[in-house]
């Protein structure tokens, strides 16, 4: 099983790019997301000069890299599921690279952007798949409201 969940921030705004042949949307960007430790080992961290974030690669592809691009920037908080990808290439120079990340197949935006003030603003969040075939009418999610499910029955 290939399954990875992560919170953190963004540390940068995300990278919105399209496939030469296919026209196909992707979204990358990297999170920060906290190791958990507790106050007195984050403390000793600090001092050593010892990172207290591990720094995730993550990439988007189709209708929901171009919503990731659109609603959330660097800062903001977001919980990824998705699966770990690793691939080997080599590099202009003939050297062996390796690139690890996360391709997301789920994205929820603990917070995101305004897209007409580009500040942040806090939220419940919001929660769709990679490819939802969503058709680009983000008026749509102006003053969203996650739904009510105390009266389902189970």
């Amino acid at each position: 099983m290939n399954n990875v969940v992560l919170i953190g921030r963004l540390t940068r705004d995300p990278e919105l790019r399209y496939l030469p042949n296919t026209n196909t949307a992707n979204c990358t960007f990297t999170i920060a997301v906290d190791k958990g430790l507790s106050k007195d080992k984050k403390q000793e961290y600090e001092q050593k000069g010892w990172a207290t974030a591990d720094f995730i690669n993550i990439a988007v592809w189709g209708k929901m890299a171009e919503v990731v691009n659109n609603f959330v920037g660097k800062g903001n908080l977001i919980a990824i599921n998705g699966r770990l990808s690793v691939r080997n290439y080599e590099d202009k120079q003939g050297n062996k690279r390796t690139w690890t990340e996360v391709v997301a197949s789920n994205v929820d935006f603990i917070e995101w952007k305004d897209r007409d003030q580009n500040h942040s603003s806090g939220s419940t969040g919001f929660n769709a798949p990679a490819d939802d075939g969503f058709d680009g009418g983000y008026d749509d999610f102006k003053g969203f409201e996650p739904r009510n499910d105390e009266n389902i029955p189970f």
